[in-house]
């Protein structure tokens, strides 16, 4: 199943270096199946991170970042704009396809040599045709254990099959 990321962007009150809280907007991104997921699983991430918890969620939107590249050292987020090159066999042309990613880095050429890393499994050539510091400051991936039920909430009751009880047709034992 592909993913569908959604960036998200927050107002909330920060405190900065200096210890001062001023009120800052940051970027998110989280993968999500619609807008009410996404707005759900931010609002959970932002009770849990802001201090006070008072935040105002200014937008949300659909991102086009095919893939997000996590590594466990770096502090930035990079985005990189890739062209594959294709050909199309029947009008006999070459065909170019951008694809953006995110990859998280300390710097540019190691966000460059960790993208080729990451990208190693592409047969078709591409070219790297832009790479830059993202605004985005955290990335949510779907984690299942996120869509739990909330508290106070009951679920459904599952029936088996509503014409058939205990796999037995009722019926069939009246004709005996």
């Amino acid at each position: 199943m592909m993913q569908t990321w959604f960036e998200s962007k927050v107002k909330y009150n920060k405190v900065a270096q200096s210890g001062n809280e001023q009120m800052v907007t940051e970027n998110f991104l989280l993968d999500a199946v619609s807008y009410t997921d996404a707005e759900t699983r931010i609002i959970r991430q932002m009770q849990q991170s802001v201090k006070g918890g008072e935040f105002q969620i200014v937008d949300i939107k659909k991102s086009r970042i095919a893939e997000v590249f996590p590594f466990e050292a770096g502090e930035w987020w990079f985005k990189a704009t890739i062209n594959l090159v294709t050909v199309d066999e029947e009008a006999g042309k070459e065909k170019k396809l951008r694809a953006y990613y995110l990859v998280m880095a300390d710097d540019i050429q190691e966000a460059l040599d960790r993208l080729a890393e990451s990208l190693s499994f592409l047969v078709i050539p591409y070219v790297v045709s832009a790479i830059t510091v993202s605004t985005i400051v955290d990335v949510f991936p779907y984690v299942p254990g996120d869509s739990l039920i909330p508290e106070g909430f009951v679920p459904v009751k599952k029936e088996e099959n509503p014409i058939f009880t205990d796999g037995k047709n009722p019926y069939e034992e009246d004709q005996e």
